[in-house]
């Protein structure tokens, strides 16, 4: 009887082993896992909100989070901003829902004072920027913070915003596609798991009114957090270019086990000393691919923004839906 027991038992152990090596979702996480090459941290699934809402008023929540990987680190989701930071100035309107709604960007000019203008050099020229990103962005020339979004998540807002600096110097920016699923990269619309699109155009110009910057390819980016990614094995790198094209970007209605990647951002990023050349230039998209044609915020400023002799196109890293998180520079000669 004691042998026809163990027998029976170890039978019984056999099939249950079976049983989970049937079930494809551990199949496929320990798997992914465990094969993943790339260069950044792994997390997998929500992460732990540690700020329920940065701005109530907007249509969207607007949360942090924080969330460990499996190297042990710990991230910020869906950035580290700095929107509470009382010394980090935010950008004057151009189009606001919770402000001023100007028609266009003369109007919007008009109402500044000069007490606007962010001295970094005392002698140089006065630049005015006009900007429209989707979601967040902070803008940084020769390391010196500038101007932060007003409004972090959507309803859609443009800004402006001036500086005066001596050539040459840098301008550099961080832009967050905001989640309200922290750590997964995804917004709850018409599936709880969507994954949200970014995008980012500007223009710069001098006190004469002549174009001295726009968005286009000549731009640099690089991604640092990539979001919702539902099998690693469609991440690649080549050299310094983190792709993620071959990702499945579709939306899902149990993305609760999806995978996050994250890399450190430099310290000195938006420093005018800093080495961009490694960076990947950066992906141009259309006003059709973003989606801004019904947009007040960028369809009143036209004429700034698709101006046909310094048409200034939507920059973002190469994938505009699952890169979250991605810092941009360019330097005016």
């Amino acid at each position: 009887m004691k042998n026809i027991s163990y027998s029976i038992f170890f039978i019984l152990i056999i099939l249950s082993c079976g049983s989970s090596d049937d079930d494809p979702t551990i199949e496929d996480s320990d798997t992914n896992i465990s094969t993943y090459e790339g260069t950044g941290s792994l997390t997998q699934g929500l992460a732990t909100t540690t700020t329920a809402n940065l701005f109530t008023n907007g249509q969207r929540v607007a949360g942090l989070g924080k969330i460990t990987s499996t190297d042990n680190r710990e991230w910020i989701v869906p950035a580290e901003v700095n929107y509470t930071q009382s010394t980090f100035p935010f950008a004057s309107e151009l189009y606001s829902p919770y402000g001023n709604k100007y028609t266009s960007a003369f109007s919007a000019l008009a109402a500044l004072d000069g007490s606007d203008i962010i001295e970094i050099d005392a002698i140089g020229d006065v630049i005015t920027g006009y900007i429209f990103a989707d979601n967040y962005f902070e803008l940084y020339v020769n390391g010196k913070e500038v101007g932060k979004d007003a409004v972090p998540f959507t309803d859609f807002n443009s800004h402006i915003v001036r500086f005066k600096v001596a050539k040459p110097y840098s301008i550099a920016m961080k832009l967050v596609d905001w989640e309200e699923n922290l750590g997964l990269g995804s917004e709850d619309q018409a599936t709880p798991y969507h994954p949200g699109d970014g995008g980012m155009v500007a223009v710069f110009k001098d006190a004469s009114d002549n174009v001295v910057a726009i968005t286009d390819g000549n731009w640099k980016a690089q991604t640092y957090y990539t979001a919702p990614i539902q099998g690693l094995a469609c991440l690649s790198e080549n050299g310094n270019t983190r792709s993620s094209t071959s990702c499945n970007s579709a939306n899902a209605t149990d993305g609760w086990e999806f995978y996050g990647v994250h890399w450190a951002i430099p310290a000195d990023w938006s420093a005018k000393s800093f080495d961009d050349s490694g960076w990947p230039s950066a992906t141009t998209y259309t006003n059709n691919t973003i989606g801004v044609d019904n947009k007040q915020s960028y369809t009143n400023f036209t004429n700034i923004f698709d101006d046909s002799s310094n048409d200034a196109l939507f920059i973002w890293s190469t994938n505009v839906v699952l890169d979250n998180l991605v810092l941009v520079r360019y330097t005016v000669d």
